[in-house]
């Protein structure tokens, strides 16, 4: 029997990126320089945020997507917390409510005005304290409105509801920094990585770890959720400092189902998934590219497609949710890529090549929308339910009519499952140490600086003191 090449069928094999023109990016924008290993961007269907330099406190901008160009200098900023900001989220639901949170250890919850900001803005509808260290992560829950979570370097997991302005449950089973947090499509398993080289799945409401892996040989970084096909994606690197992703079955966490090499640059790699399309996109911090495979239900569950190439290397990715896209183009995905060197934000567009200038059903089923399936309390209730789904074909413009409101309360100390977290602080990590330790040398530099000038001053006035005495003047 002669051999016969293997061909697989896939009606996205032809997918490229497409960058769009000078005048359809952002320009002159100050973008972060901060080296966490975080977007710094977020984007909707209405406004592009990113995380900005700044000088005594951390500061983001709200710019509204159809006002592309170049970006002035002195435009407003979102500027309330004192300490650099680390990570900005949209609320899924209500298009002008961003959530943030900082070094500063709070999280603060910010209403932008309708055509966005015309002065700097410094008070948030709701600020949130919960945690005893900087806060590296929020997310809001899939499906439930009003639903926050935030990981801190205090190594928790803190669960808000917003009706309340206040956490309901605390995640205290991590050793180490959490890395990254990631939600079924129903958001009733969260799935997170950790600096103590363990991947978890949760059940959010108890805290019960379901699943863990001791991840020696693969470390993971980041971890996704495969939408509803339960299995995870992990992004991390081999024994051999190589760039590495694997495949895990989330109800057994045992041993990974493949694991394949990527390259051997050093920079993180953020994975994307798009479960309308079963497409992953990988893209690599520090590197231009983008590639992108098709995830299957068989061996060898994943399968290459192309790349995007770009000399110019992304500090970070905001993504548009799906009812924001262009459907006329045949977009299927598309990405706002951070450029530091250029001060400039690019969107890139992930097309299906086709001719027809018809609705493509095939392409775009049913996908989640903006109305929320649960309310806070149903949802702390017990209750799982999956995303409302909406039809991109008649729908897509649609916005939420659902308003936010700040409950009114004092501030006082904040108490879960009987802990005061504001007073129960963690033990320092290495790098916090190293930190105080560099610090304090410092500060005894300085303070040996300041006495031997002192000591120079005395010097001089008993030299002076004695040439008095040894040629007194005559009265």
């Amino acid at each position: 029997m002669s051999w016969r090449p293997q061909y697989r069928s896939s009606k996205f094999r032809n997918v490229y990126g497409k960058v769009a023109s000078r005048e359809h990016c952002f320009d002159g924008i100050p973008i972060t320089k901060n080296v966490h290993d975080n977007h710094f961007c977020a984007v909707n269907a209405r406004f592009l945020a990113i995380v900005t330099e700044s000088a005594g406190g951390g500061s983001f901008l709200v710019i509204p997507l159809e006002q592309t160009g170049r970006i002035e200098p002195n435009y407003p900023k979102v500027c309330g917390h004192q300490g650099n900001v680390l990570d900005i989220k949209w609320n899924p639901f209500i298009e002008n409510i961003i959530a943030s949170c900082s070094e500063d250890t709070s999280v603060r919850i910010w209403e932008i005005p309708e055509g966005g900001l015309k002065r700097n803005m410094t008070e948030a509808v709701l600020e949130l304290y919960g945690h005893s260290r900087r806060v590296g992560l929020v997310e809001w829950h899939p499906t439930t409105n009003n639903i926050l979570f935030s990981a801190g370097y205090d190594y928790k997991v803190l669960i808000w509801n917003l009706d309340i302005g206040e956490p309901v449950k605390m995640i205290d089973c991590h050793t180490d920094v959490i890395l990254c947090m990631s939600f079924n499509t129903d958001g009733s398993l969260l799935a997170t990585s950790c600096k103590d080289k363990k991947l978890r799945v949760l059940e959010p409401r108890s805290g019960r770890v379901l699943q863990e892996a001791s991840c020696k040989n693969h470390r993971v970084n980041r971890v996704v959720f495969l939408g509803s096909t339960k299995r995870l994606l992990t992004t991390g690197v081999s024994r051999w400092n190589t760039r590495q992703i694997a495949l895990w079955d989330q109800e057994d966490l045992s041993m990974p189902l493949i694991e394949e090499e990527i390259d051997g640059l050093s920079g993180l790699l953020f994975p994307f998934y798009d479960a309308d399309t079963h497409m992953l996109y990988l893209a690599g911090k520090g590197d231009g590219n983008i590639r992108y495979y098709e995830i299957g239900s068989e061996k060898p569950y994943l399968s290459y497609l192309m790349e995007f190439r770009s000399p110019a290397p992304q500090k970070g990715l905001g993504v548009m949710p799906k009812h924001g896209l262009d459907v006329s183009a045949c977009e299927v995905f598309r990405f706002y890529k951070l450029i530091t060197l250029k001060g400039l934000i690019e969107p890139i567009s992930m097309i299906v090549p086709r001719r027809s200038e018809t609705y493509q059903e095939d392409i775009y089923p049913m996908t989640p929308g903006t109305e929320p399936a649960l309310t806070p309390d149903e949802w702390l209730s017990g209750v799982n339910r999956d995303p409302i789904l909406m039809s991109l074909k008649e729908g897509y413009k649609r916005t939420s009519k659902i308003v936010f409101k700040a409950p009114v309360r004092e501030k006082k100390s904040v108490v879960v499952n009987g802990i005061d977290l504001l007073e129960n602080v963690p033990p320092r990590t290495e790098n916090e140490l190293l930190r105080m330790f560099f610090r304090q040398q410092d500060e005894i530099r300085r303070l040996k600086d300041e006495l031997s000038q002192k000591d120079i001053q005395v010097r001089q006035l008993q030299l002076e003191l004695k040439n008095l005495r040894n040629n007194p003047k005559n009265n």
